[in-house]
């Protein structure tokens, strides 16, 4: 049983949230100025909420007395599904297939349709800060890099392709007031999540994470900028090829959407921590589209050809594609690669036009 409701959760009337077991699964983003309360404040004021889900690194500390709280990553242990007859879920996600909330969802999906579980999910939507824009090539559970849809609407797909039965109903992020007062990244859904820009940028930059490359982590501009010791190599590279600067147009890292700057950063934790770092901040032009996961493939092509101390072992983790890999390490090259990707992004726009909610659909930047 599916369903899609345009009112608050707090005037919803379904008697498993009046008087059933309730759990709630939410991070830090749970938070509405109409009530100055988190969600599970809110909740536990009912007296029927039983226990807390909270995503790794977002909530932290006793959050309220007698219900326990557990931190999960990727998927929920079912031992801890056991005694609940309702979860209400409310994650400020990033638009992103990369994000472990999106993991985290399809796996508890797969988990009550397999067990046939009678338990009621209410997902309560949030605005996608990335927005409709859609980027990359079809992963694993079938979502691009960057996917242009809502948690919900996430939800929804992965409920219609995994044929489950479980009752699931989407609160609309039209019926919650959270969503009229605050920007989607106001309250960061991570702490990298740093603001604005940084959704901009997210569905290329996050695949550092693959490489011994720093995206920036442990500085204020995560996924803004990125470098390593070993770039400082780089240093005359334009002087040494006969480029005008990082944004001469023939340079092999221009993009015409965003300007480049040659920086140095030094990153307070993560890899290469208190160390200095050589590369490059990315400077976003408003109102101007840009396809991040194309140019950071390029950046990523670019630093595989000129530094010999790059490695990318784990890339292939966040890439979930051989095609753009063997772009990545040199053995096809860009033209190829880009009619591959426009391939996938026109599948994923026939696709995603089905669980799209909200009247408007994903779009590509072409």
């Amino acid at each position: 049983m599916f369903s899609f409701r345009t009112t608050p959760l707090s005037l919803q009337e379904d008697t498993v949230l009046r008087k059933g077991r309730l759990a709630v699964l939410c991070n830090q983003a749970a938070w509405h100025p109409d009530t100055g309360e988190y969600l599970f404040e809110s909740l536990a004021r009912r007296g029927n909420l039983v226990k807390i889900f909270t995503p790794e690194h977002s909530l932290y500390g006793k959050l309220v007395e007698g219900v326990g709280t557990v931190e999960v990553g990727k998927s929920i242990e079912p031992s801890e599904l056991e005694g609940i007859d309702a979860l209400v879920i409310e994650l400020q996600d990033v638009g992103s297939r990369y994000s472990n909330y999106t993991s985290l969802i399809f796996n508890l999906f797969k988990y009550l349709k397999v067990t046939d579980s009678p338990i009621s999910v209410f997902i309560l939507d949030r605005l996608n800060p990335s927005g409709r824009q859609i980027e990359g090539t079809l992963g694993i559970i079938g979502l691009p890099h960057r996917h242009g849809l809502t948690l919900g609407e996430v939800a929804n797909m992965f409920y219609t392709e995994l044929n489950a039965k479980f009752p699931l109903h989407i609160i609309s992020a039209a019926a919650e007031q959270v969503n009229k007062e605050l920007m989607a990244w106001t309250i960061p859904p991570f702490s990298d999540f740093a603001g604005l820009f940084t959704s901009n940028f997210y569905s290329g930059q996050c695949l550092w994470k693959g490489t011994n490359v720093s995206y920036g982590h442990g500085t204020n501009r995560p996924f803004e900028q990125f470098g390593a010791p070993f770039m400082e190599s780089l240093f005359d590279f334009n002087g040494r090829n006969g480029f005008n600067g990082w944004n001469d147009p023939s340079n092999p890292i221009s993009n015409p959407s965003i300007n480049i700057r040659w920086t140095r950063f030094v990153p307070a934790y993560g890899i290469y921590q208190d160390e200095v770092c050589f590369g490059f901040q990315l400077m976003f032009i408003p109102g101007v589209p840009y396809h991040a996961l194309n140019h950071a493939l390029q950046l990523l092509r670019f630093v595989h050809d000129n530094c010999p101390e790059f490695k990318c072992e784990e890339l292939n983790r966040y890439l979930e594609d051989a095609t753009l890999l063997s772009y990545v390490e040199g053995s096809l090259d860009w033209e190829s690669t880009k009619e591959y990707i426009k391939g996938e992004e026109q599948k994923w726009l026939r696709k995603s036009k089905k669980f799209a909610l909200y009247g408007d659909e994903p779009l590509r930047v072409k």
